[in-house]
């Protein structure tokens, strides 16, 4: 058998298309996004490679238009969870044993797969199903996982590269096992990216999968799993399963095999599985390894010296882009008394040229938020605003009678503590509080203390001792921290995503430190001339 140390391809981000009017990426966009709309697909479970259709059939519509039918999913149970356990188990061997450069080459593929002949098509599938414009579902479902599945293999030959000093007569060495069981990947319907990257990231580590997606995400995770069957991701490694997520967790946490979880959704339902995980510590044959990416309460915080329409135009974009449905999206914000004025004539005139509407209509800068779940609980927020006299600045309205759209809503309160203040909304709205120019440092402990999240946030200033100061003080506050842009935007290589506190175990997805999560090393001492006397020197007679 050849053998070398073998060099990967060098990653670099992958260019993001602009869909200018007349170019031949928009052209072909929108042809194939014609034909995914005109077809009703009926979309199966995958687990040991096999298709599995069920009696169960769950409609799928674009949140934009509620009564236009996509297609269906087959919803699975415990049985269907067993039978993936049982694929990924099986599948562990054989998948552990291929050489590290077969399992980078899969994923290299899968990656070359999406910036090709699968581009137009995943984004299709995330703009019909999730909502989102053509430009965010380029930089999420293209771009991002192209550089998750590109970065991810070069971090894990930095990983392996990483070896102890030896002494004289001995080789140390340290190999980079897989984790003994399945890895239980949970995913979120917002980002098509961290979907895909949630179940690969273990995977390319050597570890099988069972993926649960969000309901709302099946329709591109079908694509996206249909990229990893293409690339030559081996029966059994990823199983791909549409099940209740109590009814899954009743298998999967009582299993002695289960060995991680790699979690992307809200805080309060991570903190019950880790109680669940915890509470079940005794049957498993390891510690399970628990990374999980949860909510945000995230702000901008201005000091007086900053620029005004920057600060407009980084509030427009982290709180509206993707309707704010991003555990990054700009909720919260802090604005001096001397600037407020001139911020808000931006912000209100950047405002009132925002279109709402179809993602199909490429002017619509916002979109339909999910489901009507997130509607109703959005739309409450706007309701007990109204009803406690917050003066609403921009938005306050919707309407679900075609599509689940809110207005982009600006909230301006006298209450720093205010509840849209400090409560995850995940939505279009967008709270401010005014503060007094000269009460600067008090804020920044203000908006240290005010949310139980550490997710992103940002300073705006020119002033750079204000911008040392707010580094400093907001040290604990925001796992993603920004100086003079917007708290959201994070690509693969350059800027690490995860957050503490309430937003999660902060293991920085797009890093290395990731993908050390799913390996469990061992260390090798090869003693060369092994000794034959158990006497040591300090024995030896007088």
């Amino acid at each position: 058998m050849n053998k070398g140390f073998f060099n990967v391809p060098t990653p670099t981000n992958e260019p993001i298309k602009e869909y200018r009017e007349g170019s031949p990426e928009k052209q072909a966009f929108k042809k194939v996004l014609a034909e995914m709309k005109s077809q009703t697909m009926d979309i199966p479970m995958v687990i040991g490679g096999e298709e599995v259709y069920t009696d169960n059939k769950v409609r799928i519509s674009p949140p934009y238009d509620h009564q236009h039918i996509l297609g269906y999913f087959n919803q699975g149970d415990k049985t269907d969870v067993r039978q993936a356990i049982n694929a990924a188990l099986n599948a562990k061997a054989q998948w552990n044993a291929l050489s590290w450069e077969q399992r980078a080459s899969i994923f290299l593929r899968a990656a070359d797969l999406l910036a090709g002949p699968y581009r137009a098509k995943i984004n299709a599938a995330t703009m019909l199903a999730q909502s989102k414009n053509i430009f965010q579902a380029e930089i999420d479902s293209a771009c991002e996982i192209i550089d998750f599945l590109r970065f991810n293999v070069k971090y894990m030959t930095e990983i392996y590269a990483q070896q102890p000093e030896s002494s004289a007569g001995i080789w140390n060495r340290l190999d980079y096992r897989p984790l003994e069981g399945f890895v239980f990947a949970i995913t979120p319907f917002n980002f098509t990216a961290i979907a895909g990257n949630l179940p690969a990231a273990p995977a390319l580590m050597g570890n099988t999968v069972v993926w649960k997606p969000a309901d709302t995400q099946i329709y591109s995770a079908h694509v996206l799993m249909e990229v990893f069957q293409e690339a030559g991701v081996p029966d059994g490694v990823i199983n791909l399963v549409y099940v209740d997520g109590p009814e899954a967790g009743e298998v999967v946490f009582q299993h002695p095999d289960f060995s991680a979880l790699h979690f992307t959704g809200s805080t309060g339902v991570f903190q019950h599985l880790w109680k669940t995980i915890g509470e079940n510590i005794h049957k498993y044959k390891t510690y399970p390894r628990i990374v999980g990416e949860t909510g945000g309460k995230d702000f901008v915080m201005v000091h007086h010296s900053a620029d005004p329409k920057a600060v407009a135009t980084g509030l427009v974009r982290g709180a509206f882009e993707f309707q704010g449905q991003k555990c990054s999206a700009a909720s919260r914000a802090y604005i001096p008394s001397n600037l407020w004025e001139e911020v808000k004539k931006y912000l209100l005139a950047d405002l009132a040229q925002i279109k709402t509407g179809t993602p199909e209509d490429f002017t619509n800068f916002v979109n339909a938020v999910i489901d009507e779940k997130a509607f109703d609980k959005i739309t409450k927020y706007i309701d007990q605003a109204k009803e406690d006299q917050v003066e609403i600045l921009a938005g306050g309205t919707y309407d679900k009678s075609e599509g689940y759209f809110i207005e982009p809503t600006v909230l301006k309160v006298e209450d720093p503590l205010y509840t849209t203040m400090q409560e995850e909304i995940f939505g279009p709205v967008l709270t401010i509080y005014v503060y007094h120019e000269s009460r600067y440092e008090d804020t920044l402990r203000l908006v240290d203390e005010t949310s139980p999240y550490a997710l992103t946030g940002s300073i705006f200033a020119k002033d750079r001792y204000a911008i040392d100061l707010a580094y400093k003080k907001l040290e604990n506050a925001a796992g993603n921290f920004y100086i003079n842009d917007k708290p959201t935007g994070a690509v693969v290589g350059q800027q690490p995503f995860g957050g503490a506190r309430g937003s999660g175990t902060n293991d920085k997805a797009g890093a290395m430190m990731n993908l050390l999560r799913w390996v469990s090393a061992r260390t090798v001492k090869e003693t060369f001339v092994s000794p034959t006397d158990y006497r040591y020197p300090f024995m030896e007679a007088k």
